[in-house]
């Protein structure tokens, strides 16, 4: 399975990632899904020398709380991670909405219950994969800050596997997972320890982890509860308290999250629980929106509102602030610009935590996602922002430009936690809203996260920069038009050529109407849209596009022009994708030599061209001149490019495509391996290209007739592909496709073995039709 071309905005991209610094070693990290990582050598070291500290551990939150209700789920939690080392706390499908059922609350006792019986207790926020990444390269500053100040997130999250593969005894919670295949890769590397997750989802755990369903709680846990929360710790509650108590907790629908946040309201303010449920009761009359949970919380929350208002309006400012940004892991530090002094933010902060709306954690603040959409949809003023979203603005380009507004933004190395708080604030931006220094920072941090290959994470900052270019100059403004090509490269280097397509077609129109077809922003445009039809499989829509591009460039820029040669390249690709090579060859060998001849044999673009020539003449079943082209344009690109170059990676992974289908897998196999290592470290797990190589071994493994190592590359594959791509896409398809085919061989050889012990079964010897 050949590699794709990338996309380009006026040629081949010719430069890529530099993985890490010279004088690494490779590092083997071995589970269900092997991989090898790039560390220096003292590093290494280091994860295999450094203990943690007795007792050492992030968790968010003493052991403190009040616990109620749920010691039987705990034990069988215990039962469940002694027995098998790892299990979900979930939802029951009763219980709908935002959450609030106390997953979270549940995980976080048995981390402090259990705690000295690991060597290391690691809460990591877990609704994405590049949040778990976050979270893993915290581990490593905790252990080894001398080395991690230097190296970056990747580099940090690699030594906190590695160290946790040397050091077994310690828990991981995973907290708030939203895909439960994200933590497919973890579970398998990370045997050591145990693993508890906790997650919004009843499904999609069945073959990763056990779980553990978390319904409402009962009645008389709930009154219980409140009573507790309620009052004094040396106050019993009489029966009237208790009666009162029963009768608020149904009320509230028995929901734990509802009931803290109703204890420590009547707790800082003395209210009754009869005159607090009046009160709450018409509140609700009044309210008509959202379903029945949220819409309870939201007026328990705006009644403490106003108490905290009363008592501190500078709390209640910046709880309007947090609610824009993202729920986890916000540096206090960066309120400091909120206050007059550092006195006053603390009084604030201890208000805020006394009515239990945010948990601090050493220097880290955490805010209720339920409370964060509650508090943005407060209706604002006539002619005004939201509550807080200024706030919430001024904030990030303070922590962005932190030596003033007219400088430059801090180092990306300084500034990354700040990335998830950026893409909260973008994806929250309101209808209509517009701030001319916050356009700035999403522009800057997209261009950023495009650079080193995390367009999936770019998306919702270019598409808040279309949307405030487009109100502020219009849909056909040069830069709302840059704006959109912008967006549309990121949703194709992330694979998503459904979003990609309209995008294209849309300024193509107005190009081709202002500029004319000849224009070198039309025919960039003209050829960025052949790429994705082409990347979608529709190859008919495709050709044309190109072809009508290469007429226009030959007449306006000439035969020789590096923008002609380039979509001659993307029309031969297309040639070749409808399986028309007697003109895809031709075009191929001709357009090579013009890279030569224009460029040198040794240019980014002629190597590209070059491997292109070389998957032509394997698609035709020439391996005769295939493989030493291959092999000659891979040597090539590791002399003058980078062993991990974008350019290096795909050459590599054609030969091994070649080596595969001669059928010499001794060659095919490492290579593969190799490729996939790497650009699971430069990319991440879910990148299109990471997920290429991911199928391209799972196939290799497959033909070799490892269905052990196969299936599971298979099933992590398809789900990465499902979740990013939809159920529907060529590249989805395809990986369906391979998986049945493996389930099939596996299950061939099982009654083969069945039926005669002693004979194993013949593996398949010829790859699946692609």
């Amino acid at each position: 399975m050949n590699d794709t071309d990338p996309i380009t905005t006026g040629g081949v991209r010719a430069s890529g990632l530099r993985a890490v610094a010279a004088g690494t070693i490779g590092v083997a990290i071995t589970g269900d899904d092997a991989q090898v990582v790039m560390l220096p050598p003292e590093a290494v070291r280091w994860a295999q020398e450094v203990s943690a500290p007795p007792g050492a551990g992030n968790l968010p939150g003493s052991a403190s709380g009040v616990f109620v209700g749920r010691e039987s789920e705990l034990e069988r939690l215990r039962e469940m991670l002694i027995g098998q080392g790892e299990a979900a706390v979930t939802q029951t499908r009763a219980v709908h909405g935002l959450g609030g059922v106390g997953k979270s609350t549940l995980a976080l006792h048995y981390a402090h219950r259990y705690r000295a019986e690991y060597t290391l207790t690691w809460w990591v926020t877990a609704e994405s994969p590049e949040q778990i990444n976050t979270a893993l390269a915290g581990l490593a500053w905790r252990l080894c800050p001398q080395w991690a100040a230097t190296a970056g997130t990747d580099e940090q999250t690699a030594w906190a596997i590695l160290w946790l593969q040397w050091h077994p005894g310690w828990l991981l919670v995973f907290d708030n997972v939203e895909h439960p295949d994200d933590l497919r890769l973890y579970l398998g590397t990370l045997t050591g320890g145990h693993h508890v997750a906790t997650s919004r989802k009843a499904t999609g755990w069945k073959a990763i982890a056990p779980t553990v369903p978390l319904g409402l709680l009962t009645p008389a846990a709930s009154a219980d509860l409140l009573c507790t929360l309620a009052l004094e710790e040396t106050q019993q509650p009489t029966l009237e308290q208790r009666r009162q108590a029963a009768l608020l907790a149904r009320d509230l629908g028995h929901l734990p999250l509802a009931l803290e946040q109703a204890g420590a309201y009547l707790y800082q303010t003395g209210t009754g629980m009869d005159a607090y449920r009046r009160t709450l009761g018409r509140m609700l009359d009044k309210s008509t929106d959202g379903i029945d949970s949220q819409r309870t919380i939201a007026c328990i929350w705006n009644q403490t509102l106003q108490a905290i208002t009363t008592r501190d309006p500078l709390a209640v400012t910046l709880l309007h602030t947090l609610a824009w940004l993202a729920p986890d892991n916000l540096p206090r530090a960066l309120l400091t610009a909120c206050a007059t002094d550092p006195q006053t933010l603390d009084q604030a902060l201890g208000v805020l935590r006394a009515y239990d709306m945010i948990t601090l954690t050493g220097s880290d603040i955490t805010v209720h996602r339920l409370l964060q959409a509650v508090l943005r949809a407060t209706a604002p003023e006539p002619d005004t922002p939201p509550p807080g979203r200024r706030e919430a603005e001024l904030l990030m380009l303070h922590a962005l430009h932190p030596d003033g507004q007219d400088r430059a933004p801090a180092p990306p190395k300084q500034w990354q936690h700040l990335i998830p708080h950026l893409i909260a604030l973008a994806v929250t931006s309101p209808a209509g809203h517009h701030n001319d220094g916050a356009l700035a920072a999403y522009q800057t941090t997209a261009k950023h996260l495009e650079e080193t290959r995390q367009e999936v994470r770019a998306v919702p900052l270019f598409k808040a920069v279309l949307a405030q270019r487009k109100q502020v100059l219009g849909a056909n403004h040069p830069e709302t038009l840059r704006s959109r090509d912008q967006l549309a490269h990121a949703y194709y280097a992330a694979g998503d050529q459904g979003q990609a397509i309209p995008l294209y077609e849309a300024n193509l129109t107005h190009r081709r109407r202002v500029l004319g077809d000849t224009h070198p922003d039309t025919l960039t445009n003209r050829m960025n849209l052949a790429h994705a039809h082409r990347m979608a499989g529709e190859a008919e829509r495709a050709i044309p596009l190109y072809e009508q591009a290469l007429a226009e460039s030959v007449s306006a820029l000439g035969d020789s022009h590096p923008d002609t040669l380039t979509i001659r390249i993307g029309l031969a690709g297309a040639y070749k994708w409808a399986g028309d090579l007697e003109r895809a060859i031709p075009l191929f060998e001709a357009t090579f030599v013009k890279y030569k001849q224009v460029l040198g044999d040794s240019h980014p673009h002629t190597l590209f061209s070059r491997d292109q020539l070389a998957g032509a003449y394997e698609a035709s079943g020439d391996f005769g001149r295939a493989i030493p082209l291959f092999e000659a344009t891979l040597a090539l690109c590791e002399q003058v490019l980078d062993n991990a170059d974008w350019l290096t990676l795909r050459c590599r992974s054609n030969l091994a495509d070649a080596y595969q289908r001669v059928g010499d897998l001794e060659r095919a196999i490492p290579l593969f391996e190799t490729t996939l290592a790497q650009r699971e470290q430069l990319f991440g797990d879910t990148h299109p290209d990471t997920l290429r190589s991911r199928d391209c071994l799972a196939h290799v493994y497959l033909i070799a007739g490892d269905l052990e190592r196969a299936i599971p590359l298979f099933e992590t594959t398809l789900a990465q592909r499902e979740q990013a791509l939809g159920h529907g896409s060529v590249d989805t398809l395809r990986t369906r496709k391979h998986l049945a085919e493996a389930y099939q061989a596996a299950q061939a050889v099982q009654q083969q073995s069945s039926a005669t012990p002693t004979t194993a079964g013949d593996p398949p010897r010829s790859p699946p039709s692609r």
